[in-house]
């Protein structure tokens, strides 16, 4: 037998000099790009597809410097994006960006730790656990509550309806009805149908003059499929909708929820984290009587994207939904304060998220971010009441949260000639550059939005979005 011969390398092991290298050749960048965000364009994607294509090539059989690569990111594809880490990003949800969390990943995915099951990372699958109790804790949820990290809302949306379903139907599943209401997040829909509902199951409910979804018609929808033979399990609320920051009233939903045996989802992936303020605790009064909750840290605390959490009031009905055996894996523990994250979500394999939590956390205390939620709850209500004072202006959805929505009126336009008016009136903001918004649709009308949620967003940028709203009304004349 001839002897075996390994082609021996050590290309991707790198030394340390190396390693302290790139950190530092990369960090230069970095800096660079935090410190210019304020000068950068809120929004630039001109040219984007010619880009995009460029960088469609094959798999590189010999690689490159490592400068080049970084000159080629933060010089040519890093700046044609939306701007959302900038202080003039206003539109959709913002996303925060904290460089604490950035460390952390770094950190995270140096060590490589795996805590999908508790034994493997003792402590880090510990520290993970603690961070899903403090938002229980903010929440209002008792010491039994479970929660995961997921990416973001659309999965924790997507393990809640599951949950519901295996607590609540039989295997024939099919006769089980959603409620909610016109102006959810379009990922609950989605999360029905990948959970084997049809979308006809799905009740999207007429909203109120708020855009809340209407109780007195909850409770009609269910009432009458329970007389056609269906199965209403699940009413799926919002705490802040991407439309116009739209809070349900909790409390009513929950009470129908209790009289109807049903479960109660809140989708608060934007509006959550509001409950560290006096102010969003009382707009979502009764979140805490809620079984489940949707949070994206990646939003209100101002995290990479990539942060969300599902948490369950009963922890033991989010592990019997998701709990699965396999020989191949290890022991689990069954000390009731230890968690085997593997049993209370879709995923085995998976990256170590709390650390990008449980740093920023730890090394400023929840204050700063309770501050940082108030500031953007009065940025929206100064920006709201500047609006009011603009000859034109209607403002559409009061702010609830950190949104409102407005649109420019011209008495004597059609309905479809207002709409051609404030998409051009919309285009003539951005164009500025100086902030970016986006619009949506209600009740057929064309309507623009201000989302405030960016920790580097403050007065200075709020002022200047108000100049620019103002200019564009008169170029609109």
């Amino acid at each position: 037998m001839s002897e075996f011969k390994s082609p021996y390398t050590t290309e991707l092991e790198l030394p340390g000099a190396t390693m302290r290298s790139l950190v530092d050749q990369a960090m230069d960048r970095i800096v660079r790009y935090i410190e210019s965000l304020p000068r950068q364009p809120a929004a630039d994607v001109s040219g984007g597809a010619e880009l995009a294509r460029s960088v469609m090539e094959p798999l590189p059989e010999e690689g490159m410097p490592f400068d080049a690569l970084l000159d080629r990111l933060f010089d040519n594809l890093v700046p044609k994006s939306f701007n959302t880490a900038g202080p003039g990003y206003l539109a959709y949800i913002p996303g925060g960006g904290l460089f604490h969390s950035a460390v952390a990943d770094l950190i995270s995915d140096s060590v490589n730790r795996y805590v999908g099951v508790w034994l493997a990372a003792p402590a880090l699958s510990q520290l993970e656990a603690t961070v899903i109790q403090w938002f229980a804790q903010v929440i209002g949820y008792p010491q039994e509550a479970r929660g995961i990290l997921t990416t973001g809302g659309s999965l924790a949306n997507f393990s809640a309806v599951v949950t519901a379903r295996r607590s609540l139907l039989p295997e024939d599943f099919l006769s089980g009805t959603i409620y909610t209401s016109d102006q959810v997040h379009h990922s609950v829909v989605k999360a029905a149908i990948l959970a084997g509902f049809p979308e006809r199951n799905v009740r999207e409910l007429p909203s109120d003059d708020r855009f809340r979804i209407r109780p007195d018609s909850l409770q009609e929808s269910i009432s009458a499929d329970r007389k056609s033979g269906y199965m209403p399990f699940l009413i799926v609320g919002s705490a802040g909708t991407t439309n116009t920051g739209a809070v349900d009233d909790l409390d009513a939903l929950a009470n129908i929820a209790k009289r109807e045996a049903m479960w109660l989802h809140v989708d608060a992936a934007y509006g959550g984290f509001f409950m560290l303020t006096e102010r969003g605790r009382k707009v979502m009064r009764g979140i805490e009587r809620a079984d489940s909750v949707t949070l994206d840290p990646h939003k209100a605390l101002f995290l990479p994207y990539g942060t969300g959490s599902l948490l369950v009031r009963d922890g033991a009905a989010l592990r019997r939904a998701h709990s699965l055996h396999a020989e191949y894996l290890p022991p689990m523990q069954d000390d009731p304060d230890l968690v085997d994250f593997c049993l209370y979500s879709p995923e085995l394999s998976r990256a170590f998220r709390g650390l990008r939590v449980w740093l920023p956390l730890k090394m400023h205390g929840a204050s700063p971010f309770r501050k940082n939620l108030d500031e953007k709850l009065d940025l929206t209500q100064w920006a709201t009441d500047q609006l009011r004072l603009i000859p034109g202006i209607q403002i559409i959805a009061e702010p609830q949260l950190s949104v409102v929505a407005f649109r420019l009126f011209r008495s004597g336009l059609s309905a479809e000639e207002l709409n051609t008016l404030n998409r051009t009136f919309l285009d003539k903001i951005n164009a500025k550059k100086r902030v970016y918004l986006t619009a949506t649709a209600l009740g057929g009308d064309f309507v623009i939005r201000i989302c405030v949620v960016s920790f580097r967003t403050h007065l200075d940028r709020m002022q200047a979005a108000l100049e620019d709203i103002r200019s564009a009304v008169q170029e609109s004349l």
